[in-house]
């Protein structure tokens, strides 16, 4: 964190291209603010700290959603399974009616969006938020979680949705 870091950080294209070879989960992060339910896409999550249980992720600061989701009283992670790539792509456009069908969801206990067939649940309370360069990181309290199915998980990969396949057992 010094001054000179700025003029020792990588080009953008690059940091992008190279991030590209990690390949990560994918969930929705969803609320409801003012009865009008919001959600977002998200490839960032990750677990924080089992005490007290925490998980994050983290939004761009120029995202349209995000102060409408930022608003809400709690949040819900929706972990998706690998038949949901249309449903991510879906919550990741711009200007896309999210939650009209084919998207089918319910509330959930404490009114946030819980989205049906995905692979588990988090009910968030929010915790801590970091503005961390052109993103913001949210930290979230896990108040309920939820597994509904040990079903393969979608990921994100070279700029595509995508299975895991596992190596057969030794």
């Amino acid at each position: 964190m010094t001054d000179t870091l700025p003029d020792r950080a990588v080009g953008g294209e690059r940091f992008r291209r190279t991030l590209a070879a990690h390949a990560s989960g994918v969930v929705i992060i969803t609320a409801q603010n003012g009865g009008v339910p919001v959600g977002l896409t998200a490839t960032s999550f990750s677990s924080v700290s089992l005490e007290p249980p925490l998980v994050s992720f983290y939004v761009d600061r120029s995202s349209t959603t995000w102060p409408r989701l930022g608003a809400a009283g709690h949040f819900a992670v929706n972990i998706l399974a690998s038949d949901q790539a249309e449903l991510a792509a879906r919550f990741a456009r711009k200007g896309a009616d999210r939650f009209a069908a084919p998207t089918r969801w319910r509330p959930g206990p404490l009114g946030a969006p819980l989205l049906d067939d995905v692979s588990a649940h988090l009910i968030c309370l929010p915790y801590d938020r970091v503005t961390v360069g052109d993103h913001i990181l949210v930290v979230g309290l896990v108040a309920e979680a939820a597994v509904h199915g040990s079903g393969r998980p979608l990921l994100y990969h070279q700029g595509r949705f995508g299975r895991f396949l596992a190596h057969p057992d030794h």
